[in-house]
């Protein structure tokens, strides 16, 4: 894969954001440099992708999707990736999430691969996340909470316990399996290319196509991610006093990072999960507050963000889903300890404006869990082993008659 290079960045504390690099070639050939530097761009070959992809976990969160839909998708994540498939999906009158696992397993029993697969509402999975420290991940009913970022928890915490490097979200709901393809490619180039063992990779993809007029129209920001991006980038420009539009990915729900940063991350529930990430990278590391990771600070949190190729088809949530992702986003931006007061101000004269709030309210707090470095992961597997009857290890190499390679080898759980 061949990226434009990214001249400049900026700073916060020990977090540095890159500006938007395109993707210009999809593949840059069989060359011998794994990585390298040509006219303004930087190369990635083949050996340096697949290094990243055998120590990639692509995470799926999923709530009703269709068969091909998911089929897709799964065809579209690079074949030395370990699928995870966390589902939110209904279980009657029709089991939902029976279709889905049955889908993962005659995939991976094709393709000779291997895979996770979990419904989060399962009992027995709440169980094994109170069992393994987190009680803040359960509801009143006894369950996991039914949200996004509870789902994005989740499968981190399963990857976790693979014991690979990295981490990427793919969402369940895209049309175009050669655009999966492309988001995992450009995860590993930038995971490759990145500079620290503390790093992530956003994307931005590069159209979101429309039907207007019996035409299409290719969008070039989504009407949630134009609210984002610009409050994030009013955050920066208020302590560096100078205005700036380098953050793009605000809403990336595709994105990837070393299992060493997302172990330190505290995640959001609900939609907030992708824009807090940010928050908590300037909160954690940004040299405001002292921060819990010395080791981290000493290096470096770089964030690349990459423009893809293909265009994002997905279905139509409706304009309710996309002001309740605005919302969430400033919710968590508004009550940030770091935020400063002109911000603060800011965003709530414009949330009473955009009618989300009365005068004199304030925005609601989403939900922050601890990261997931906190639970003992051993607990957790022989709890979900023992207890949650949609936890499924799927090990299509051996039903395949290759050799066996289970995902998870409880002996080597880190501790």
């Amino acid at each position: 894969m061949r990226l434009a290079d990214s001249f400049r960045s900026e700073r916060f504390g020990a977090v540095r954001i890159h500006e938007l690099q395109r993707v210009i070639e999809l593949d840059s050939g069989a060359l011998a440099d794994t990585l390298g530097v040509s006219g303004g761009s930087r190369i990635v070959g083949p050996e340096a992708l697949r290094a990243v992809e055998t120590q990639l976990v692509v995470i799926v969160p999923c709530m009703n999707e269709t068969r091909s839909v998911i089929e897709g998708v799964l065809s579209g994540i690079p074949h030395d990736c370990l699928i995870v498939l966390v589902s939110n999906s209904d279980r009657g009158p029709v089991d939902r999430y029976e279709i889905e696992a049955q889908t993962v397993e005659q995939f991976c029993r094709l393709a000779g691969r291997s895979a996770i697969t979990v419904h989060q509402r399962d009992p027995g999975v709440a169980a094994a996340f109170k069992a393994a420290g987190m009680d803040e991940l359960i509801d009143d009913a006894g369950l996991i909470r039914a949200g996004k970022g509870e789902a994005m928890l989740v499968g981190m915490a399963v990857a976790a316990m693979t014991g690979r490097r990295y981490i990427g979200y793919v969402d369940a709901d895209n049309y175009v399996p050669g655009a999966v393809h492309e988001y995992c490619k450009a995860y590993a180039a930038g995971l490759a290319l990145a500079e620290s063992p503390y790093s992530m990779v956003r994307i931005s993809w590069h159209s979101k196509p429309k039907l207007r007029d019996g035409r299409l129209f290719f969008s070039r920001r989504g009407r949630s991610s134009e609210v984002t991006n610009e409050w994030l980038n009013r955050f920066l420009a208020e302590y560096s006093h100078f205005g700036t539009e380098v953050i793009a990915t605000g809403n990336a729900g595709e994105h990837a990072m070393s299992l060493e940063l997302g172990l330190k991350l505290r995640l959001a529930g609900g939609f907030a999960v992708e824009p807090y990430e940010y928050v908590d990278l300037f909160e954690q590391f940004g040299g405001i507050l002292e921060s819990p990771h010395p080791e981290v600070m000493a290096s470096s949190v770089p964030v690349l963000q990459i423009e893809t190729r293909n265009p994002h088809f997905h279905d139509n949530k409706g304009e309710e889903h996309v002001v309740s992702m605005r919302m969430q986003a400033l919710n968590v931006l508004y009550h940030s300890q770091i935020t400063l007061p002109a911000v603060r101000q800011a965003i709530l004269d414009f949330m009473v404006s955009q009618g989300a709030l009365e005068i004199g309210q304030e925005p609601p707090r989403e939900r922050v869990y601890p990261p997931v470095g906190t639970l003992a992961l051993d607990l957790l597997y022989d709890a979900l082993d023992a207890e949650a009857q949609t936890f499924c290890q799927l090990d299509g190499r051996a039903a395949a008659g290759l050799p066996a390679s289970p995902p998870i080898e409880r002996d080597r759980i880190p501790v």
